[in-house]
């Protein structure tokens, strides 16, 4: 047989395979790939001959070390994290200009970045003249992560697997690339993105407030969840804040058990039944209404592109979400270009709306689950054991100098997106919910309530306790989200400060006020439906119609 020949029925062959492979539609669409590492038959010993620890091996060259960093008072201006290296930033399928970035789009998917501003746009996190910092309270999300197990993104790869294996199912234009497309994601843990936005939390957090070290006579304590993603987060942190050699002899980890049945104020909602139930559900009901809206023209653009599967906007929304979720964990993600700006636009009010009406300022459970964070704040600032344990607040944990000390000048603590959500509301951070209740069928032109800016992979709350003028007492108190001051006037006795300064006394006193406020047992645990329509703004259920229901 002449080459030519075997040329030819080679392609035939190839034909047959193809037509072959069309007719029963493809077993690779949508499947579910893995990968293992360390392989599963690597072995490692803690101690290897052949691979001396640092300390055996010696020769570590001139040791020195200098003085503590202090950027927060000492630099003209700090450092804005302004990059998601090492991701591919990605396009929207019109794209019409380079301003747009669609990583800003995300909600609580989007990469933390520095926020410009959160209404005093001349304020810096740069300690005000004049004043010294004394303690500061950090409050931070874990980074960046793979979905949670529940999550749409995987239920629709697992849709579009069955109707790949079926017959006649195809993809063209901008999904074609769905034909051989794999679900890679794992669930609920770290990406190796997130555990650098992490570590480089760390690294920065010590650049900035490294001086407060010095005033400690023991080692510091600090807080997570245990999660797999929560633990992972704060040891990347700490790694970044006192070194990778070095971390896990300069503090103590203390872990909280996340589990339904343990009080723990950095995953309030495993004690607060209405977290779970029907009142927590609104959020998505009120974020389906807009989806309903936003995601039309998508739907009749792309469904005609998809054979062998009806596209539903539910399948959209899983879509989005996965180009944020495969580009946080494998850089790049394809579905990210087959969206236009304006459902991009969508997608995030999509879950602003999520959030304030699930965790946020219009959902009557949320100010009772932030509220066991606000009484440690107090217990902290004050120095002053909690007494009373009628919220989530772990007695056991609080009531002890070893697990929860209170003379620290540096506090740390790691937590969810959704709960700190809700502390922003215990706290009564009103200039979050100005706007008031977001509406379900446009996009507000005054909106002050973004997901993307107070609650990203990353998201950093620090409470900066100062002295001013500078004398070592400690006098006033700010707080700084995403590198932005927060006006903090609706906070009861809080003044108008262009430094988004408040008395320290003052601002114990509303944080009590709001602790006596919320009543933990009725929001969390009382038997009624969120009213409609909802008007709710501080996160509590309206006290007149509490009797009727």
């Amino acid at each position: 047989m002449s080459n030519f020949h075997r040329l030819l029925v080679a392609l035939i062959w190839a034909d047959c395979i193809l037509l072959a492979s069309s007719q029963k539609g493809s077993t690779f669409a949508g499947s579910t790939s893995t990968a293992v590492f360390p392989p599963p038959n690597a072995t490692f010993t803690a101690a290897d001959a052949f691979f001396p620890d640092g300390s055996i091996v010696g020769f570590p060259g001139p040791t020195a070390t200098g003085d503590e960093a202090e950027a927060a008072a000492t630099a003209p201006a700090l450092a804005q994290v302004d990059s998601i290296f090492p991701l591919v930033r990605p396009d929207a399928s019109n794209a019409k200009s380079q301003k747009f970035d669609v990583t800003q789009h995300w909600g609580s998917l989007t990469p933390f970045q520095s926020v410009e501003s959160f209404g005093l746009p001349n304020t810096s996190p740069i300690i005000p003249n004049g004043c010294e910092i004394v303690q500061v309270h950090l409050l931070h999300r874990h980074g960046a992560r793979y979905p949670t197990s529940d999550a749409v993104a995987p239920a629709f790869a697992a849709t579009l697997h069955t109707a790949a294996t079926g017959a006649g199912f195809t993809a063209s234009g901008s999904l074609k690339f769905l034909n051989t497309w794999t679900f890679k994601l794992g669930a609920e843990t770290l990406t190796p993105f997130g555990r650098s936005q992490m570590f480089n939390l760390g690294v920065g957090f010590r650049v900035r407030y490294g001086e407060l070290l010095k005033r400690f006579q023991d080692l510091p304590v600090f807080r997570t969840t245990s999660e797999a993603r929560m633990l992972d987060s704060a040891l990347h942190f700490a790694a970044g804040f006192f070194g990778v050699q070095s971390y896990q002899q300069d503090y103590h980890q203390y872990i909280m058990i996340e589990q339904s049945g343990f009080n723990n104020t950095l995953a309030p909602y495993d004690q607060c039944a209405n977290a779970n139930n029907n009142v927590s559900a609104f959020g998505g009901i009120q974020g389906n209404k807009w989806a309903a809206i936003y995601l039309q023209p998508a739907l009749k653009r792309l469904g005609p592109l998809l054979k062998g599967l009806e596209l539903k906007v539910s399948d959209l929304i899983a879509m989005q979400q996965l180009c944020a979720y495969e580009t946080v964990a494998l850089g790049f993600s394809n579905f990210c270009g087959v969206f236009t700006e304006d459902e991009w636009k969508g997608f995030e009010y999509l879950v602003d709306l999520e959030f304030w009406y699930a965790n946020g300022p219009g959902n009557p459970a949320t100010s009772a689950q932030g509220i066991g964070y606000v009484q440690e704040l107090v217990s902290r600032l004050t120095q002053t054991r909690i007494t009373e344990f009628a919220t989530t607040v772990n007695g056991t944990i609080v009531s002890s100098n070893v697990t929860f000390p209170l003379n620290q000048s540096i506090f740390v603590d790691v937590s969810h997106d959704t709960v700190m959500s809700t502390i922003y509301v215990a706290m009564n951070f009103t200039s979050m919910a100005a706007n008031g209740p977001l509406p379900t069928d446009h996009i507000p032109k005054d909106q002050t309530y973004f997901v993307n800016q107070i609650a990203p992979f990353a998201s950093n709350l620090v409470g900066q306790v100062l002295s001013c003028p500078a004398s070592g007492k400690p006098t006033h108190i700010r707080w700084v989200l995403n590198d932005a001051v927060l006006p903090l006037t609706g906070i009861k006795g809080c003044k108008q400060n262009k430094d988004g300064l408040c008395e320290l006394p003052t601002f114990i006193d509303a944080m009590k006020q709001r602790i006596q406020e919320v009543d933990f047992a009725f929001d969390c645990f009382g038997n009624y439906t969120v009213p409609v329509p909802d008007t709710i703004v501080d996160g509590q259920f309206p006290k007149n119609l509490r009797k009727r229901n």
